[in-house]
């Protein structure tokens, strides 16, 4: 054991029934990652029981992608069959990794469930994620490579070419998640991006309705958008943009005609986001509201601005804000991500978001 690890072991032994946030609390770390220690030391078999692990975390689970991405920024013009000079990135990323780190930040207890595979590009992300949100219940393929995107873009910063390698998400079946029910039965709320596989969304859907935890759905493409369930009545969430609704509804609509088609089909909330032009947000009982966008010129990097969003509606709807309340939220932590380069603002707090909030 190392000396965390040793730490843990002894507080572990003096009060088998200690809470994990007291543990925490003792040890100057967040609950995330007393969590992933406690899960070590379970898997070393140093632990055996689940007395000390009280039914107070109040998760948020968060379903979906958590990958690696690379960034290859070209220096010159790119010449075909010889080498080119880059410069490159390296961080972790996808829609439910991002989106629950952002929670972690902000005070919330996020769990991560995802598929990843036995090699380094899952233990650079593990390390990445650990200090934010619970990754005790990820499961590891030996058959499968960790997910990766990878960017090439020229001069400009523009993009030229896309490669994505996903295809161990559509290991995250039904039956995969099924085995997870324990952990889905604790949640305070669920959230589940579109790199599930539409079987695994429909199941989640049902479970979650049947025991009254609410869901929100974050979509990630409009090629993706058939993986939602057929029957979305019920759904406490769905965040989405302009070009993802169009595709789903097969026609191009104004923002707040997509909104009442979405809650027309039984959607409790739904936002869209669409860019400059701000979001449209509505619920069935306060109608639909138009929150505009927060200008600003000094855009970095776009990576993650989607994700802040989400997470931070998430959030405010969390802590008893309205749906407007909550997309505003939203727009203003999107706005600072695009102000910095990481992919995950490093200055996010409650705190400054509300500051944030007053600001714009």
């Amino acid at each position: 054991m190392n000396d965390k690890e040793h730490k843990l072991f002894q507080l572990i032994k003096k009060n088998p029934y200690i809470s994990q946030q007291e543990l925490a609390e003792e040890m100057g770390l967040s609950r995330p990652s007393v969590a992933n220690l406690i899960s070590g030391l379970m898997k070393e078999g140093y632990i055996r029981g689940k007395a000390y692990v009280l039914n107070d975390m109040e998760e948020i689970v968060c379903i979906g992608g958590a990958n690696v991405d690379r960034k290859f920024y070209a220096k010159a013009s790119l010449q075909p069959e010889t080498s080119n000079p880059i410069t490159s990135t390296q961080n972790a990323g996808g829609v439910a990794r991002n989106i629950a780190e952002n929670l972690g930040r902000l005070g919330m207890n996020a769990k991560l469930l995802t598929a990843g595979g036995i090699d380094r590009d899952w233990d650079s992300i593990a390390e990445a994620s650990a200090p934010y949100m619970n990754l005790q219940d990820v499961t590891q393929y030996t058959e499968a490579a960790t997910g990766s995107y990878t960017a090439v873009l020229d001069q400009s910063g523009d993009l030229l070419y896309g490669l994505a390698d996903m295809d161990i998400f559509e290991l995250m079946t039904q039956e995969w998640l099924q085995a997870q029910v324990p952990v889905l039965l604790q949640a305070k709320c669920i959230l589940a991006d579109l790199n599930c596989p539409k079987e695994t969304l429909t199941f989640l859907h049902h479970f979650a309705s049947s025991h009254q935890i609410p869901l929100i759905f974050v979509t990630v493409s409009g090629p993706k958008m058939t993986r939602l369930p057929d029957d979305l009545s019920g759904l406490t969430w769905l965040i989405t943009n302009q070009d993802e609704s169009e595709a789903y509804f097969q026609g191009r609509f104004s923002g707040r005609d997509s909104a009442a088609k979405w809650l027309e089909i039984g959607i409790a909330n739904v936002v869209i986001t669409n860019g400059k032009e701000g979001a449209i947000v509505g619920n069935q009982t306060d109608g639909i509201h138009h929150i505009p966008a927060v200008e600003t010129e000094e855009i970095v990097d776009v990576t993650g601005a989607g994700d802040a969003f989400s997470a931070a509606v998430a959030y405010a709807w969390l802590q008893g804000d309205d749906s407007v309340l909550s997309a505003q939220a939203g727009v203003a932590n999107a706005t600072k991500t695009l102000r910095s380069s990481y992919t995950v603002r490093p200055d996010l707090t409650a705190s400054q978001l509300q500051k944030d909030l007053e600001e714009s």
